[in-house]
């Protein structure tokens, strides 16, 4: 983790080096801070929910972790930073990837003046059907 950090360009203090373990050591997750920090304190891994939001940022910042924002302040963190897809499913608060083969998007309005795509993010929400 000390080693991901330092080419990511941050220095590994500690409370980074205990939440990069906890958000990098299970494959490829979605967490909020408050799940992150839940989880921290689960740990033993005494740390401020204001950390953990600073911590996650900048982990955004140097491209470890992607952010999938909605509903205003709804917001994840990502650990699979490659271009994807989500499914939002409102019973269980949680995110599950898509993968880019299985979703076209065809047609997009013109872009503004001297803009260019960056990405595209599309979350399917998802509820419990009633049948």
């Amino acid at each position: 983790m000390a080693e991901r950090l330092r080419q990511a360009g941050l220095r590994p203090t500690r409370q980074r080096l205990s939440l990069g373990a906890i958000l990098f050591s299970a494959g490829d997750r979605h967490v909020s801070a408050e799940s992150l920090h839940k989880e921290a304190l689960a740990a033993r891994i005494d740390v401020s929910l204001a950390t953990v939001y600073n911590t996650l940022n900048q982990f955004k910042a140097a491209g470890l972790l992607r952010e999938v924002a909605f509903e205003g302040d709804r917001t994840f963190f990502d650990t699979n930073t490659s271009n994807h897809f989500h499914y939002y499913i409102a019973e269980t608060d949680s995110l599950v990837d898509i993968g880019t083969e299985d979703l076209k998007v065809l047609g997009l309005p013109p872009l503004p003046a001297g803009t260019e795509i960056d990405r595209v993010d599309i979350i399917i929400r998802l509820r419990k059907s009633v049948r």
